[in-house]
């Protein structure tokens, strides 16, 4: 791909009139025409190769819901446009293309950052914003390129200068080092998604818990490393940040305690994995299956719809019921009482068939029914069974239970007594 300085910096516009006459020129008609072929070729380029590699997700970056959806389709464009005006370049004078290279460049800086920021914060409220942000600073860029206004303000930018210790900033450098730092990060994210899309792709359980460990680790590690570049390419020295670096250890350890403890809790969760995303666990009270496991916090999820968010350092320091780490079987039990007059072996019978008759209850091991207790109004029954897939819910299956051994103690004329009471009364 060519570079961006094969293209000649345009001058400030002085003449509207000369600058859109260039577009009443014949050879306009050739541009518009390279143009087409260039976009065709680029939709059946990218068409083609979606195919091949089956792309079909929304969240990919190369690629999107449509065709032309994804990162890929403009820049290989943009490629295609530059083969283009490298081409027509020597035998007519350029008009269109000097739009049109602008238009595809901001519309890769456009697409990269927004696909980027989506598949990496899809859930954050902010990412919106920063969407928009991102279009609105592209598309200015390059109506000022278009206009030949862009060189004019930077060299006006760079005027305006202050001495900060012994180094002598100005706007210009401010606002490059801005765009700098951004891309670096925007590139940065896109490499950490890219590998955390491939640890976590088809992982179940434990192994999903210690992929998400490494991706977290990984997209540390590079925010890190793209954070000293961007500070780098601007012209910082980092060994000033030796100083921050200091204040940083000093408000740990005065007052972000708390916080340091958390995310270190959240990395001996994940690796460790004495907790998995998908477990169903019982913490401070509140019981249910955890769906996500950040570095600061964990999110679990009760069979009502609710949600806890626990700080990691409660999840090291306190006790917690973790119903399915070792076995995801767990054993559950229902009690009924029948009268005394009943035959004990068929209602164990019974029993024993109506929890069979649900088929989320297993058969190995297989439910037990056990005479528990010669209550005060009758025989009590215990039937025990297990089940092994608790994030279906409890309290549902042991109704279905309840229901079919109802039913069939009705069916066959069993008694289920009322609590009898007798009440003395004396007569003086």
């Amino acid at each position: 791909m060519a570079s961006l300085k094969h293209i000649p910096a345009p001058q400030p516009i002085d003449d509207f009139a000369g600058w859109l006459d260039a577009f009443t020129q014949a050879t306009v008609l050739l541009e518009l025409a390279a143009l087409g072929v260039s976009v065709l070729a680029a939709w059946g380029l990218v068409a083609a190769l979606r195919k091949a590699l089956g792309q079909q997700e929304e969240k990919s970056i190369w690629f999107g819901r449509r065709v032309i959806d994804g990162v890929l389709f403009p820049l290989v464009l943009l490629c295609l446009g530059y083969v283009a005006l490298e081409l027509l370049s020597h035998f007519v004078n350029i008009a269109v293309f000097r739009v049109v290279i602008p238009v595809l460049i901001s519309l890769v800086v456009i697409r990269v950052g927004v696909k980027v920021l989506q598949a990496t914060f899809a859930e954050s409220r902010w990412i919106k914003p920063l969407e928009q942000t991102i279009s609105w600073v592209a598309w200015m860029a390059m109506v000022l390129w278009v206009s030949g206004l862009l060189p004019v303000i930077l060299n006006e930018l760079d005027l305006i200068t202050w001495k900060v210790g012994g180094t002598t900033l100005s706007v210009r450098n401010i606002l490059e080092g801005m765009v700098t730092a951004g891309a670096v990060l925007i590139i940065t994210l896109w490499i950490s998604a890219g590998i955390e899309s491939r640890l976590l792709r088809s992982a179940t359980g434990g192994e999903l818990s210690l992929r998400k460990a490494a991706s977290n680790a990984v997209r540390a590690v590079l925010m890190f490393v793209g954070l000293m570049m961007a500070l780098s390419a601007v012209g910082i020295d980092l060994t000033a940040l030796s100083v921050l670096g200091g204040a940083v250890g000093v408000g740990i350890g005065l007052g972000l305690q708390k916080l340091a403890a958390n995310y270190v809790s959240g990395f001996v969760i994940l690796t460790e994995r004495s907790m998995r995303i998908g477990d169903v666990v019982r913490v401070d009270g509140f019981e249910g299956q955890i769906t996500q496991i950040n570095a600061r916090y964990t999110v679990v999820r009760s069979q009502t719809g609710r949600e806890s968010i626990v700080p990691n350092e409660m999840l090291i320091t306190q006790r917690v019921e973790n119903l399915s780490l070792a076995d995801p079987k767990v054993n559950q039990s229902v009690s009924v009482t029948v009268g005394y007059d009943s035959q004990v072996e068929q209602v164990m019978v019974l029993l024993l068939e109506a929890a069979l008759s649900q088929p989320r209850v297993l058969r190995e091991p297989a439910p037990a029914v056990q005479l528990a207790n010669f209550g005060a109004d009758g025989l009590e029954f215990s039937v025990a069974y297990w089940i092994d897939d608790l994030e279906n819910g409890q309290g549902n299956l042991r109704s279905e239970i309840n229901l079919a051994i109802l039913k069939t103690l009705r069916e066959h004329g069993i008694d289920i007594p009322y609590p009898q009471r007798v009440v003395h009364t004396k007569v003086h």
